[in-house]
């Protein structure tokens, strides 16, 4: 059975990418990840999200997982969530690495829509820092 990471923070992008890895892959184990990006809650604070803030992105993170475990679990998958807080791409690699990933399958960009050319900078920083392969999905 094949681990396969899919990242994920809701957009339609994510979703595809998803969908994908669940035609790639028979039957596999899957571990659907959506990472909190720290910003800052103002000066003397950086790298911290206020209650209030850190309340609302749990929120998404907990909406944008059952969907896409409900999704994954439809087709037959293994189904496995995670919340992680920080830096996207860092989480992404060190926790494919961390669980034992197989293969990492992921949107070319996220919700927000920005790209550089081609790939999006957490994208484009996953796949030159992976321990594993990395599929793109646009």
């Amino acid at each position: 059975m094949t681990h396969v990471l899919v990242p994920t923070d809701g957009s339609e992008t994510a979703m595809g990418a998803l969908q994908y890895a669940l035609e790639l892959f028979e039957e596999p184990a899957v571990t659907i990840l959506y990472v909190i990006e720290l910003g800052s809650a103002g000066p003397g604070s950086p790298g911290r999200l206020d209650g209030g803030l850190h309340s609302v992105a749990e929120g998404e993170a907990d909406r944008a997982l059952e969907e896409a475990a409900d999704l994954a679990r439809a087709a037959g998958a293994s189904v496995e969530t995670a919340v992680g807080v920080g830096r996207p791409a860092r989480s992404i690699v060190d926790n494919a690495d961390e669980w034992g990933i197989d293969h990492i399958v992921m949107g070319s960009h996220g919700r927000d829509g920005a790209s550089r050319l081609l790939l999006g900078s957490v994208a484009e920083t996953v796949v030159r820092r992976a321990p594993v392969p990395v599929t793109v999905v646009r």
